[in-house]
């Protein structure tokens, strides 16, 4: 009997551990100045940028980007090498644990291919990023003519 009442005791004791390790992660990144530039009715393309945060205690990753303003979207950085520009996919967008990363013309940000409909001034552009763990992360983003 003792043994049995001291099992029982053991479980409950343990029992908010076991819950809080079943529980999937309610950290996310924090999207900051999201922004997409206005270019004109006939681009193919077009490209968004934000300031990603992650105040998390664990490391995150970005591994892809959907909206339904968009047919594509995908993560790329330009970069400059002995006087020539290239501009390359990025599979995934590590976040480490209190890191910031910047998304900005002329290095890393969201193409964005292939609109629906014509990017208005003022609009607002639902964009969600994909985690690798598989949550996503929705964020608005601001039609402008230029960097804020």
């Amino acid at each position: 009997m003792i043994r049995s009442v001291l099992i029982a005791a053991l479980a409950l004791a343990f029992l908010p551990a076991i819950a809080f390790a079943a529980t999937p992660p309610t950290c996310l990144p924090r999207a900051e100045r999201a922004w997409v530039r206005v270019l004109p009715a006939a681009m193919p393309m077009n490209a968004g940028y934000l300031r990603l945060r992650n105040p998390c205690a664990a490391p995150l990753a970005i591994v892809a980007a959907s909206s339904p303003a968009y047919g594509e979207v995908s993560i790329h950085e330009t970069r400059t090498v002995d006087g020539v520009s290239r501009m390359r996919e990025v599979a995934e967008l590590p976040l480490a644990p209190g890191a910031t990363v910047e998304m900005k013309p002329g290095g890393l940000h969201l193409m964005l291919m292939r609109p629906t409909a014509p990017v208005r001034i003022g609009q607002r552009v639902p964009i969600d990023l994909h985690l690798k763990d598989g949550r996503r992360l929705p964020v608005e983003f601001e039609a402008r003519a230029a960097a804020p």
